[in-house]
């Protein structure tokens, strides 16, 4: 009998993955288009599904690859549309004020992670919630607020209706696009390498020249901009602001929910629970209290059936990746002809 040599295959780009990346480029350009197509009410459904997958990528960016798990993040939610709020006050163009707002939450979150990224674990994820609930606070003492009574982004009223939700509709999908192509470039960088390094052993990483404390701080600003970017599209939807809505810790509810369905530490399982979100929100979102209900449920279920998420189990179990951002180190035996989705291979992310 023949020996039969295990050689080792280091990859991240292959013929699948390369497909899928043309496949993604069709698919935003058919949604560029789709305005001209779908109802009122579809336009309006698709831009929520846009800023949920704006949501799910960074809480995913946060604590799936970057390890730092928080149930606050609806501060910058929050933030977001009061910042926009604020600034079309002051007389800026409201879809301007929308992005500046972005940009302003970005700037904020700066400083605050000078000590917020002193604490770990635990001591992380409730020290964000009680940040929240203190700008919650303190957002309710703005006059122009009116407490939990809110206010409205009425300078958007001034714009035609359709043309209003095309443009949402457009500014939704571009910033989507965009977030998503910062984050995927990152992490596949010498940057992502680093955030992976942390995620794994901080301690460790820093022995090996890993810039900790920037690197960290790297993700938190940029979680904390994108989700700001979402807080401020979804008030351009609403147009209404209400503290307590926007400060509620549903939201991290929510993206906490469709990073664990789809998978926790996968580019892709990001957007297809955002996919997934979207499709249960759209069928039962009316049954009221039973769809929160179900919502705890199917969380409850795939923390201890699937606790790789959908798109984690798929991977590790058909070795299948669309939009790989680390390197994998795959075991595969020499002069072996069995197709591959039957092949005994061993399969390993890397920084």
């Amino acid at each position: 009998m023949s020996a039969v040599s295990a050689s080792p295959v280091i990859e991240r780009g292959t013929a699948t993955s390369r497909i899928a990346a043309i496949a993604v480029a069709l698919v935003i350009a058919l949604l560029a288009i789709a305005p001209q197509f779908l109802s009122n009410g579809g336009v309006d459904r698709m831009t929520a599904l846009f800023i949920y997958v704006i949501l799910a990528a960074m809480w995913n960016a946060l604590a799936g690859f970057g390890g730092l798990v928080s149930v606050g993040q609806q501060v910058f939610f929050g933030l977001g549309a009061y910042f926009a709020i604020r600034l079309a006050d002051a007389g800026l163009n409201p879809f301007l004020a929308l992005f500046a707002s972005g940009i302003v939450v970005g700037a904020v979150s700066w400083p605050l992670s000078l000590f917020m990224l002193r604490l770990r674990n635990g001591e992380f994820a409730i020290g964000m919630w009680v940040i929240a609930a203190l700008t919650h606070l303190l957002v309710n003492l703005d006059r122009l607020v009116q407490g939990e009574t809110g206010t409205s982004l009425i300078s958007l009223n001034a714009y035609d209706a359709g043309a209003r939700r095309a443009a949402i509709y457009w500014l939704a999908l571009a910033s989507m696009t965009a977030l998503l192509a910062i984050l995927f470039g990152l992490l596949r960088g010498s940057t992502g390498a680093a955030i992976r390094a942390i995620r794994d052993n901080e301690d460790a990483a820093a022995s090996v020249g890993v810039r900790v404390t920037g690197t960290k701080r790297l993700l938190f600003v940029l979680a904390a901009f994108g989700i700001g970017i979402a807080g401020a599209l979804w008030l351009a939807t609403s147009i209404t602001f209400q503290p307590k809505t926007y400060f509620n810790v549903q939201w991290t509810a929510y993206m906490i929910f469709m990073v664990l369905v789809g998978g926790i530490g996968t580019f892709e399982g990001a957007i297809l629970g955002a996919l997934l979100f979207f499709l249960i929100e759209t069928w039962f979102g009316g049954t009221g209290v039973w769809y929160l209900i179900g919502l705890g449920a199917t969380a409850v279920l795939f923390s201890l059936f699937l606790p790789r998420g959908l798109w984690g189990t798929i991977e590790e179990r058909f070795g299948l990746r669309l939009l790989p951002v680390g390197y994998r180190v795959r075991l595969s035996t020499d002069g072996d002809a069995t197709p591959a989705p039957q092949r005994a291979t061993t399969h390993r992310e890397k920084a």
